[in-house]
């Protein structure tokens, strides 16, 4: 069965494609999207998964978060995605004004290498 996963605008929002059909991705971008997903949701946040997402209120709300922590947190986050094999987070800055910079390599089930943003 091929995985497919709602296609998120800029504003990470739903929207319709040119056909009237809620816009759908698959592949690469699907995991890539899935990945993005996971380490941007909360713990608790989820209705149906609570268990799943970063604890950022427990790592980073009100304190400079340390890079190792938020780097495992990113880590184990993105591996439990659907069809990722594993993962590596590189973390190039954290600001004083809380801006993260870096990004997440990961390898799929089937071998293939994407990297996405953070």
């Amino acid at each position: 069965m091929k995985k497919r996963s709602l296609l998120l605008n800029d504003k990470w929002d739903i929207f319709l494609s040119p056909s009237g059909d809620i816009a759908l991705t698959d592949g690469l971008y699907c995991d890539a999207q899935n990945i993005a997903n996971a380490v941007r949701l909360f713990t608790n946040d989820a209705y149906l998964a609570k268990d799943k997402g970063v604890p950022h209120f427990a790592i980073d709300l009100g304190l400079m978060p340390s890079a190792s922590v938020v780097r495992s947190r990113f880590r184990k986050a993105a591996n439990e995605v659907e069809n990722i094999a594993d993962s590596e987070v590189t973390i190039t800055d954290i600001t004083p004004g809380r801006v993260l910079e870096g990004y997440i390599d990961a390898i799929t089930d089937e071998g293939e290498a994407l990297r996405v943003e953070l």
